[in-house]
């Protein structure tokens, strides 16, 4: 998808070193955030867009709204996050071409079980990287860009 640098997965959304270290590697303009609870919370909204790098703008939608932004396409340089791939399959499903999806921060939680190291998915969010991943979608967990890349296609086997 043209001006998506990346689609990534991030249950803290924006946040220092890491978002830092992603824009020195997609210097984006904007950060689009999708997230149906989010979007409802102007707090979390106002705390999102200060934690953004200067100059970027932040955008928040719920996953309805996005996929009608997305699959009209972005004009400016673009960064999608999301706290779920759960969400990124529910746009795929709906029309959106996203030809790949980064796992990033996936802290364990009470349904999340350990997918690779310190990230973990609970059994929705494996069959939503599971779908991704049957319609194409190219599925790594990368965490920092310094990171080694690890193909998640081949964790599910």
């Amino acid at each position: 998808m043209e001006n998506v640098y990346l689609a990534r997965v991030d249950d803290r959304l924006i946040h220092g070193q890491v978002m830092t270290a992603w824009m020195k590697t997609y210097p984006a303009k904007q950060i689009v955030i999708i997230d149906d609870e989010v979007v409802k919370d102007s707090f979390m909204i106002n705390v999102l867009t200060m934690a953004a790098p200067a100059g970027v703008k932040v955008r928040v939608f719920g996953v309805e709204k996005a996929a009608t932004l997305l699959k009209k396409g972005v004009k400016n340089p673009t960064i999608l996050l999301a706290k779920t791939p759960i969400t990124y399959w529910r746009l795929i499903d709906s029309g959106v071409d996203l030809p790949a999806v980064n796992l990033g921060g996936m802290g364990i939680n009470g349904e999340r079980k350990t997918l690779y190291k310190n990230l973990a998915a609970s059994d929705a969010e494996r069959e939503a990287i599971q779908n991704m991943i049957s319609k194409g979608v190219d599925v790594k967990i990368q965490v920092i860009p310094a990171d080694k890349i690890v193909d998640v296609a081949e964790l599910l086997k």
